[in-house]
């Protein structure tokens, strides 16, 4: 086994695949599977429908980036998210770490883009799984609800492809924008997240005074 794959099987700060909770949860979110990508595949529809997105709660802390921090909360944004599942896919024996990209957000509510004063989210986080010899991207960030309120494109994992967001929305608006890859990480790069929000996101603070749900329920009713 190489140092990569050993990285990626191993619990660390963040990606806590030690924590009682994180085990429980991965164990019986695969219960009665077979394969790696079996568990992959359930792991991935658990973490994607089971958590809320909600980009409005963002906590840098360390605390606030564990997997862990996901089942108690029973919501999360999306480095959380992934990194629940990378955790999850650690715990019953399937190689995981974040990713990281920026992509620009062409349908971001009005109110989300006044707060965080861009479009362009910086270091958006998807999670890295290593099946059948090579590493696939799995975004579980979005949950099913949410897609069917904004008429988004659910993302599906099948263990076989990537899965990343659409270009567009299901009306043929453009949607998401991958603009550039940062690589892929056995733990939260969690320095360079500080950095890179406190030089783009200023406004950042303001999210804690609004609501997600809020938000969204406001965007159906004006479209």
């Amino acid at each position: 086994m190489n140092n990569e794959i050993e990285g990626a099987l191993r619990p660390s700060v963040m990606v806590d695949a030690d924590h009682p909770a994180v085990i429980a949860f991965a164990r019986a979110a695969t219960a009665g599977t077979r394969t790696a990508r079996e568990r992959a595949v359930k792991l991935y529809y658990a973490v994607r429908d089971d958590f809320r997105y909600d980009p409005y709660k963002v906590d840098l802390s360390v605390e606030g980036l564990k997997a862990s921090r996901v089942l108690s909360d029973g919501y999360g944004w999306c480095i959380p998210k992934a990194v629940l599942l990378a955790a999850a896919c650690r715990v019953v024996g399937v190689p995981a770490r974040l990713g990281l990209a920026d992509v620009r957000n062409h349908l971001s509510t009005p109110r989300l883009r006044e707060a965080m004063g861009t479009d362009m989210f910086y270091r958006h986080g998807y999670t890295a799984i290593h099946l059948d010899g090579k590493w696939l991207k799995a975004t579980p960030a979005f949950n099913l609800a949410l897609c069917h309120k904004m008429r988004l494109h659910p993302l599906e994992f099948d263990g076989t492809g990537d899965s990343i967001y659409h270009p567009f929305d299901l009306d043929g608006q453009r949607h998401m924008e991958y603009v550039t890859m940062h690589g892929e990480f056995d733990d939260v790069p969690r320095d360079d997240l500080l950095q890179v929000f406190a030089k783009h996101y200023a406004g950042l603070p303001r999210l804690d005074q609004a609501n997600w749900d809020e938000d969204i329920q406001s965007e159906v009713r004006q479209g």
